[in-house]
């Protein structure tokens, strides 16, 4: 296999450096023009291009591979990363994602999050809103808290096998029209007022 080399100088257009392998149908070209370095690899299907200027270096490509024992990117400004198709990210040990302002997380249609443990904590708020909230245990299912309200603007339905409300002071249950109702209905107490 031979390959064709050339060497061209200009005073005007730079340096350019070209290989020509005929057999394979690629030719390889580096460019050198006093503003911009132009390295392109042309096949029969592809082109690939490294460009670099004095401010920025483009690198368009089919495929893009990096491999290094450790990888580091910072910028000083804005990071972006857009992807047309499927955007994945793997890690087969700890990952940390860490803002140290606000962060927001969206999806057009459908975020899930799974895992074998689930902890979530606000500093000051914890806010749930959608138009169907479900919250559901298939062990159990706790709330607590300091003080608890649980605030209903249409129905509120309690239900289980068994229901057991206690308070350790005052029990209040009160309504515009209030019904207790049992197939064996128990009022006990010390001392019981009706009316």
């Amino acid at each position: 296999m031979a390959f064709v080399c050339k060497v061209e100088l200009d005073q005007t257009k730079g340096l350019t450096l070209t290989v020509v392998n005929a057999d394979g149908n690629i030719t390889q070209t580096a460019t050198f023009d006093g503003t911009t370095i132009t390295h392109t690899c042309k096949g029969a299907d592809a082109t690939s291009t490294i460009k670099q200027t004095s401010t920025d270096i483009t690198i368009a490509c089919t495929n893009f591979t990096v491999n290094a024992d450790t990888i580091s990117c910072t910028s000083t400004k804005n990071t972006t990363h857009t992807a047309q198709g499927t955007f994945g990210i793997n890690s087969t040990k700890d990952a940390t994602i860490k803002s140290s302002a606000d962060m927001t997380v969206s999806a057009t249609s459908k975020l899930t999050m799974t895992c074998a443990d689930f902890s979530a904590t606000g500093d000051s708020t914890a806010k749930v809103t959608s138009a169907t909230t479900t919250i559901n245990g298939d062990t159990k299912a706790s709330v607590t808290g300091a003080s608890l309200a649980l605030t209903a603007t249409a129905d509120a339905n309690m239900k289980g096998a068994t229901i057991k409300v206690a308070a350790d002071t005052t029990m209040d249950v009160e309504g515009l029209t209030t019904t207790v109702k049992g197939s064996m209905t128990n009022i006990q107490g010390s001392l019981i007022q009706l009316g």
